[in-house]
């Protein structure tokens, strides 16, 4: 058992030619193993030629007291399976991972948890696609990683049922602009020597009429419907300003998790999360609200929700984070939920196109499921405790995700509607 190898593209050179192979370290290495060829290029030697790679098992039996499992090596096909017994077989993980399934899918099926001396065909077929589904799952773990911008982490399980990675999903780290919608970048930042003690000119949240929204810990102290004004790429402060919060991206370690009660993927935090800390942004690509009906018919039929309405102002733009959209896809509904909706302009102050920005609205403990209302109400702002000058005025409430058709909510919660629409 070795830890997966970054994808290393190598060079045959031909004639003075450089092609790029697109084959992985390991899969050359395979190749050299399988023709029986000593490369040391590749760290393949007759030393270790005939060490083999466990990929995962595939069954088990236990002959008097021998346990033997059935191995597909890595980079051989299935029909070069072989038993092994117990004691030949150095990959621990592997090995505790399968009893894990094996033990598991015996209590699903209302079996001793101990497992039998020989397997029965679908039992060693669950563990086979199991094993399948736990590789593809570390792939697209890897691939999301490689795509982050972010600090934060992403980690990937499925521990109930035997789905895979969403085949039609690319992760994106900001919006993606659709056709015929330009984002105008902002002509002018704030000259401030120190924004959140000595703004100068209000910083940028007073250049706009409102107010500083955070504290000097990053957590945001506007009540909900208020907009947030953060320092931009023309500013004279640098990255540590305190005006610098949704720009920096997740800091948090998260999870993608399928969920036992039929609600599908959900993502919960790996991390203790302060309340009024930022979590997210809720990415995807910009389209207008006609294209926004358009789609919407098709994924009515599909039961998703994923098309979320910039009205700050006005129902001019939707956010589709159907197909492209970072972790924010992932997290679920509820009637209680720990996030709250914010609206965030930083390097665009155009008041049709705020990024929207998740906070937590209590202290969130490690390994608790992020949720958000999808049709979140905010109670009207008092605007004479929020006024900065006589010119103060609340444009509008954060939006929610566009409303379509009646689907029966599965919260759970206590204060549940029964409906998400």
């Amino acid at each position: 058992e070795f830890p997966p190898q970054p994808w290393k593209p190598e060079k045959e050179r031909i004639s003075g030619c450089s092609v790029c192979c697109k084959s992985s370290w390991n899969q050359l290495q395979d190749l050299c193993r399988l023709a029986k060829l000593s490369c040391p290029a590749l760290g393949i030697s007759k030393r270790n030629l005939y060490d083999f790679e466990v990929e995962y098992l595939c069954d088990y039996k236990k002959i008097r007291e021998q346990e033997y499992y059935l191995v597909k090596w890595r980079g051989y096909p299935d029909s070069e399976s072989t038993w092994e017994p117990r004691q030949n077989l150095k990959c621990v993980r592997i090995l505790k991972q399968f009893h894990k399934d094996l033990e598991r899918e015996l209590l699903r099926r209302h079996h001793r948890s101990k497992p039998p001396r020989h397997l029965d065909p679908s039992l060693a077929n669950y563990l086979v696609q199991k094993a399948k589904q736990r590789r593809a799952l570390r792939r697209w773990e890897q691939e999301l990683n490689a795509k982050r911008s972010h600090l934060g982490r992403i980690t990937v399980e499925n521990e109930v049922d035997l789905d895979g990675p969403p085949r039609a999903f690319v992760y994106i780290n900001e919006y993606r602009v659709g056709e015929g919608i330009t984002l105008n970048q902002v002509a002018v930042g704030c000259e401030c020597q120190d924004c959140l003690w000595a703004p100068a000119g209000g910083c940028c949240p007073g250049a706009s009429l409102h107010k500083f929204a955070y504290n000097d810990q990053g957590q945001v102290r506007l009540r909900a419907g208020l907009p947030i004004y953060e320092c931009n790429s023309r500013c004279r402060c640098g990255y540590d300003c305190p005006n610098r919060v949704v720009q920096k991206g997740i800091r948090y370690d998260l999870c993608i998790f399928r969920t036992d009660d039929g609600r599908g993927w959900g993502v919960r935090t790996l991390e203790k999360i302060r309340k009024n800390s930022f979590v997210m942004e809720y990415v995807g690509e910009i389209i207008t609200s006609e294209e926004a009906e358009r789609r919407g018919q098709i994924y009515d039929r599909q039961g998703a929700t994923y098309l979320f309405d910039l009205d700050y102002v006005e129902d001019v733009y939707t956010v589709d984070a159907a197909y492209y959209g970072n972790i924010s896809h992932f997290v679920n509904h509820s009637c209680d939920p720990n996030l709250q909706v914010y609206n965030v302009f930083i390097d665009n102050l155009d008041e049709r196109l705020p990024r929207i920005a998740f906070f937590a609205t209590r202290t969130i403990r490690a390994g608790e499921e992020l949720t958000f209302d999808y049709n979140m109400q905010v109670d009207p702002v008092d605007m004479e405790s929020t006024r900065m000058d006589s010119n103060f005025g609340l444009a509008g409430l954060p939006g929610s995700p566009k409303k379509r058709v009646r689907i029966e909510c599965k919260c759970g919660t206590e204060s549940c509607r029964k409906y998400l629409f």
